[in-house]
């Protein structure tokens, strides 16, 4: 079995990452606010963000980490390096779009090209991965 490509090892360590730091982050503003389950009442309030943030990168970030690691297991081109470099940075910037920002009800620019970029770049390498790349 050929050795793990090391971008993909810590691109996948990076999502795992974000995934249980953003599930601490809820669980440590629910614990400040004393909310048990459910959101906040303010719409904008940190851990409706934080909410937010840690869903979505619960719903993407499982299959890019397949992804990474299926190309690292099978020797991948430096095209398919610098996806899985770009797809990372797209959730990292995601969810800065969702937390830093000031509203979860309107857009901006990191949000933008976070989903965008996790979008596209997903597809193109789910089309690298059927087309043997």
């Amino acid at each position: 079995m050929p050795n793990l490509h090391p971008v993909a090892l810590y691109c996948t360590a990076a999502l795992g990452v974000l995934l249980f730091l953003l599930g601490l982050g809820v669980s440590i503003c629910r614990f400040r606010r004393g909310i048990g389950a459910g959101p906040a009442p303010e719409r904008n309030a940190l851990l409706n963000k934080c909410i937010r943030a840690h869903a979505n990168t619960a719903e993407f970030a499982p299959f890019l980490a397949i992804l990474f690691l299926y190309f690292g297991w099978h020797g991948p081109s430096e095209l398919v390096v610098n996806l899985i470099i770009a797809a990372t940075v797209c959730r990292f910037l995601l969810v800065i779009g969702l937390v830093a920002w000031p509203s979860l009800g309107r857009p901006n620019p990191a949000r933008f090209v976070g989903a965008l970029g996790t979008y596209l770049l997903g597809a193109a390498l789910c089309v690298a991965m059927a087309a043997g790349f």
